[in-house]
């Protein structure tokens, strides 16, 4: 190409859900615990399900085919395809080469692209190298398609009701609406068995919960304090809460969601001076001497800045819940469906020109 493809993002997003789900006050009954544990406990409503009849094949095939049709675009118009997924039902054969059913009848065969395999990050890292290759050498001028999909299922436990499932399609371009920056994201990646899969004849992780929410909030700290740092070094500018309009986050359950975002406050006042403190976060002087390793499961900490960041919750992340409160964690689609929930819930003129923060996990 001549010129360097300008404004590359997410130009139509299409997702799919089963109409299947179990009602979590009802599941709350059938598991004989309290009232409340799971709709309040966890922020979950419903627990969308699949019934035999459904796969994750079936699952991306219906969400590309719907984004196809939706959008008129020919299959000849899609260069690149890249699935992000860890439901695994085959051990060699990918689940784009199934969605190639698509492409084959119109004679297209030249797609490049695999799936992507890293817990719920799948669909992050499809996205991501989808971006990349448009913007590369390699681009030919058409379309890529980041697929994102997962039938996510626990066994018999207190990890059951944070299950879900859902596939989505987000076709990436230039010229986008929705414009991913260029150079200042943040990666934090370290070695944890948190929640793994290591027996192949069982669809059900291994799971450590209360590892696996400190590997969360670790990632999350990591995550922003780089970005703040790549977001000085390259454009000279100071980040916090008040940057983004919006904030949105993978989503195990949505508590968890409600505390990431005090988590993000939380993170401000540490990287604060003891007089700006003073200034900004009078209401939570008495934690003057909190440091962040020391504060992953500390009660007083955490209730603290989920009642100050309430209103901010409230305004920039509470939207995002949508389908996770209705339909689950989705896994690899999580985070995009908490974009997708955004946008629904917004108007076109509400989100000209607004800035999005986005924390993918897996």
């Amino acid at each position: 190409m001549s010129s360097w493809p300008e404004d590359v993002g997410i130009l139509a997003l299409e997702i799919v859900f089963p109409s299947q789900y179990v009602d979590q006050t009802e599941l709350e009954q059938f598991d004989g615990v309290s009232a409340g544990k799971y709709t309040i406990g966890l922020g979950q409503q419903k627990m969308g399900f699949c019934s035999d009849r459904e796969d994750i094949n079936s699952l991306c095939l219906t969400v590309v085919q719907k984004l196809l049709e939706r959008h008129n675009i020919k299959p000849s118009e899609i260069g690149r395809l890249e699935v992000g997924t860890e439901t695994i039902i085959d051990k060699s054969k990918s689940v784009k080469t199934v969605l190639m059913q698509l492409f084959e009848p119109y004679g297209v065969t030249d797609i490049e692209g695999i799936d992507t395999t890293n817990a719920c990050y799948g669909g992050t890292a499809a996205l991501f190298n989808s971006i990349a290759w448009v913007e590369s050498s390699a681009w030919n001028g058409r379309f890529a398609l980041a697929v994102a999909g997962d039938i996510a299922v626990y066994a018999k436990g207190a990890a059951r009701p944070t299950g879900g499932v859902g596939a989505i399609a987000m076709l990436v371009g230039p010229n986008a609406p929705l414009i991913f920056d260029r150079g200042i994201r943040a990666t934090y990646v370290r070695h944890t068995y948190d929640f793994y899969k290591p027996d192949l004849t069982s669809e059900y992780p291994v799971v450590d919960g209360k590892l696996s929410i400190q590997c969360y909030l670790n990632a999350l700290d990591q995550c922003y304090q780089q970005y703040c740092k790549n977001v000085s070094k390259k454009l000279n500018s100071e980040v916090d809460i008040s940057s983004f309009d919006a904030v949105i986050f993978h989503s195990p359950y949505g508590k968890l969601v409600q505390k990431s975002l005090a988590r993000l406050v939380l993170n401000d006042y540490v990287r604060t001076t003891k007089e700006q403190r003073t200034q900004k976060f009078s209401e939570l002087i008495k934690l003057n001497n909190i440091k962040l390793e020391d504060s992953y499961f500390d009660r007083d900490v955490e209730k603290a800045f989920l009642n100050y960041s309430k209103e901010i919750f409230d305004k920039k992340t509470s939207p995002s819940l949508l389908i996770a409160s209705q339909v689950g964690n989705m896994y690899t689609p999580s985070l995009y469906g908490g974009l997708v929930s955004l946008l629904i819930n917004k108007k076109v003129s509400e989100l000209a020109g607004k800035k999005i923060a986005m924390f993918s996990y897996g």
